[in-house]
């Protein structure tokens, strides 16, 4: 395994979801309900463009396919880029990573910090915020964030493609992330949860597609 790609992306992808079990389980128990009441408690004090900064990532899943298609036309034409390379995969993992995090949320079924849809039970209203798992429908798929979850896929194969901008994506990370918090769309063990599930397929994308970690070389293209 030690020679293994594969195998040592497993074990630390293995490694990663412990991690990220247990630091589910303590915003659970001590730090989900506090920051949604904390939250809601000022919610009257938040700008507007908290709000529209929690666009961007329903906006890439729209145009992912789109992008797909344009990206698979121009491999007509020869060789990507690793820039290229690195989008098409984005691309693929933001979408591969999506049918992931509908599956788990029927798997959790965890309600939301407030009503929102369908007069879902919440935290504010009903004082609700556990899992119900197998539990399916709209006011049941908190867990984890699907907001999370996209970024997290994306931002993890540049961030493996491009080491030298780890910096500004975890910024842009933060940016689109807390904004999900700050307006009680979601909980921050769902943010927490999104993060690994999106990260976890980005990686696993960026190694099946042969993506190695680095700067490019001048003219460097992959197949």
């Amino acid at each position: 395994m030690r020679n293994n790609p594969f195998g040592r992306l497993l074990v630390r992808s293995g490694a990663a979801l412990l991690v990220g079990a247990a630091l589910v389980a303590v915003c659970y128990l001590y730090v989900d309900r506090p920051v949604a009441y904390f939250v809601y408690a000022h919610r009257e004090d938040r700008p507007k463009w908290v709000e529209w900064l929690t666009y961007p990532p329903p906006f890439m899943q729209t145009w992912a396919p789109a992008a797909l298609v344009l990206l698979m036309i121009r491999r007509v034409a020869g060789p990507f880029r690793r820039c290229g390379h690195a989008v098409f995969l984005a691309c693929l993992s933001l979408l591969v990573s999506v049918q992931f995090k509908d599956t788990l949320k029927y798997i959790f079924g965890r309600t939301w910090p407030e009503t929102w849809v369908d007069n879902n039970p919440s935290l504010i209203r009903d004082g609700v915020s556990h899992f119900n798992f197998f539990h399916n429908g709209d006011g049941y798929a908190s867990f984890p964030s699907g907001h999370a979850v996209r970024v997290l896929s994306m931002v993890a194969v540049f961030w493996l493609a491009y080491p030298r901008t780890r910096i500004p994506l975890a910024l842009l990370s933060v940016v689109l992330l807390v904004p999900l918090v700050a307006m009680n769309y979601h909980f921050v063990g769902d943010v927490v949860a999104g993060c690994f599930v999106g990260a976890i397929v980005g990686a696993y994308c960026a190694r099946l597609g042969n993506l190695e970690c680095g700067p490019p070389a001048p003219g460097d293209r992959l197949a």
